[in-house]
Formats: C-alpha cells, structure tokens, sequence
C-alpha cells in the first residue's frame, strides 16, 4: 500500500505530541510534591533561581522543569525577562488543589500504570482479573487527588440539589452509605456539609480504609464510621441514602450489588451513582476524554472487575444504556439522568 506523506506526517506530529506528555507526566508529580507548581502560582512572575530559592530546590533542575513546563503550554515564559508565571487558568489546572479542574491527581494514578504494566501484560494472556489492591499504591493517592477537586466543586453545590429531596433529608439528619469510599474524599465533604446525619463509608480495600479512618479524623468529623466491606456484605440497613462514587463500573457484580443495596434502601430511600462520563456507542467516544477513560479502564477498571465474582467487566465507559439496564436488572424501578460534568454523568435510582 502506498503511504500519503500529509497522513504519515501528520500521525507523526501526533506520535511527538504524545512523547512529549509521557515524558513530562512524573514532572507533573514532582512539581506537585516540591511545591514548585503551588509556589510558582502565588509568586507572579520569577526567575529559576528565585522559584529554586522559595522552595528550597536546585536551580539547574529547577530551570530544565520550567523550560518543559513552557514548551508544554502549561506555564508562560517572558524572554525579555528570562522570567517564567502562570496564568489563571493554568493555576486552576496545576496550582490550585481545591479548584474543581485541578488534574494533578491523574497524573499520579498515570505513574501507577507505568508500575503496574507486567502485571497487566499477563491478565491480557490469561484473561485473569488484578484487584484494585494489587496496583501500586501512586494508585490510590492519584484516585483521591483526582476526583477530590471535582467533588469538592460539585457534590453539594450540584449534584446532590439535582436529586428528588435528598438536602432536604440530609439536612433533617439521614442515615447515608458510601459505597467503595475509597480514602473517603466524597463522605468526608457529605459528612462536613451534613452534621445532623450519619455516614458509612465501605471498600473492601482494607489500606483504604485505614487511610479513610485518617482522613477524617484529621477533618475533625465525628458523625462517620467506615468499615471493610463490598457492595454485597455490609451489615447495616434502612439507609435513607445510598452512593456510588466511579465505582459501579469497578465491581464484579454490578446487578448483584445493586439488588443489595436496594433491599438495604429504605422504601423511600434513594440512590446516587457517579459514573464515568460516556456516551452510548463507541464511535461517540472517540474523543480526548473516551481515549483517557478506555485506557484507565483497560489498565484499571476492567482488570479490577474480572477479579471479581461474576467479572461483568463493564469499563469505564458503559453508558448511560447499559448502566440503566445493570441497576434496573438489580431491582430499581426509577432511574432517571439527574445532572452530568465533562467527566461524570450523576444518576439517581429509586426503588
């Protein structure tokens, strides 16, 4: 087959873009750790040398992290002035942990990928599952970094006010369970938001809890308790309010988990799942977020489901369709799309 030299040059152009962000991904992280991000954001404009001084770090380094920093885009640099700052916006994507589109944390869940490849590279042989516990611990930190902003933003001010009633229980003083709460980033800001009402925050991830356990008592709440559990064994009943933070998708048995939850529902009761953002079909997908959900989940999602009993395997990018038809399979008889971001859709189901 002859080869068109435009197509061939521009996949190329393509394949360098993409050295490029592989190779400046563990920057990211170390930017973050030393603060060179953070102290960059608040000091305006600065030298390597000034940036190295205010987060006691070395210059020479320093000056190679700005320069890959400003042929990424994701800081400006001033040649008259061999001075480098951040503009507003890069400071909500790199400088600023508690803005909604803080993208740090995936970066570190990224490196965890990195780590994890053999072990990926043999599932892909035998078909065998990887529990989410068996991934490199830059995993769990990059999970909560990640979704922590967007929660932050959006669960109490969005989220929850799209739901049928559910401030006006939380308010009141409901009995809420937190469903593969992971390090607790989503319970702990329901439970700050909500001190009239009790939360249970379950994984079956034991390291996560203990780090949950952590988490909130350096929060200063006291209206939660979190236990090792899966979606199917947890002890407690008659929940007002049921959630599930991206992680339906994860789980072995999606149905399985869903008709538990629903018999540990009140009858009233209500369930809120947080999803990956999809569209229906795969050609709807082949996009920039599809191609970063579909990586993720064919190193992580995927992998951690078929791990699991039954291993339905649903991916992060199921669907709106699809999801409606697990939880509908698992007995809930409303279900409707109560709200959605670029990264999440948010349903609420009913029993």
């Amino acid at each position: 087959m002859e080869i068109s030299e435009n197509v061939l040059h521009d996949l190329l152009g393509k394949v360098v873009t993409e050295m490029g962000a592989a190779a400046v991904a563990p920057l990211i992280t170390i930017g973050d750790k030393l603060g060179l991000y953070k102290s960059l954001s608040e000091s305006g404009s600065v030298s390597s040398h000034e940036l190295a001084a205010n987060t006691g770090t070395a210059e020479r380094y320093v000056r190679e992290w700005l320069s890959a920093q400003a042929a990424s885009g994701y800081i400006e640099y001033v040649s008259e002035t061999e001075k480098f700052y951040m503009s507003p916006e890069q400071t909500a994507v790199f400088g600023n942990s508690k803005s909604p589109v803080f993208m740090v944390g995936a970066f570190y869940a990224i490196s965890s990928l990195y780590f994890d490849e053999a072990k990926i590279e043999q599932a892909f042989k035998t078909g065998d599952g990887v529990s989410w516990g068996d991934h490199n611990s830059c995993l769990f930190c990059g999970t909560e970094k990640f979704f922590s902003p967007s929660y932050e933003g959006n669960l109490i001010n969005n989220w929850l006010p799209a739901l049928d009633g559910v401030v006006e229980k939380l308010q009141k003083g409901a009995k809420v369970a937190d469903i593969g709460c992971g390090h607790a980033a989503s319970t702990i800001i329901m439970a700050k938001a909500f001190p009239n009402s009790m939360f249970f925050g379950y994984d079956y991830h034991d390291k996560s809890i203990e780090q949950a356990k952590e988490r909130a008592k350096t929060a200063g709440v006291d209206n939660v308790t979190f236990h090792v559990a899966t979606a199917k064994d947890f002890s407690e009943k008659d929940f007002d309010f049921i959630c599930f933070f991206d992680c339906l998708h994860d789980m072995g048995d999606p149905v399985g988990a869903c008709s538990y939850v629903k018999h540990a529902l009140k009858p009233d009761g209500s369930c809120m799942i947080v999803e990956p953002f999809a569209n229906d079909s795969l050609e709807e997908n082949l996009n920039p977020v599809g191609r970063a959900f579909y990586a993720f989940s064919t190193m992580l999602c995927t992998p951690c489901s078929l791990n699991q009993e039954v291993g339905l395997a649903l991916g992060a990018q199921a669907g709106e369709k699809r999801l409606k038809e697990v939880i509908s399979r698992g007995g809930f008889s409303r279900f409707k799309r109560a709200t959605e971001t670029p990264f999440n859709l948010i349903f609420e189901a009913r029993p």
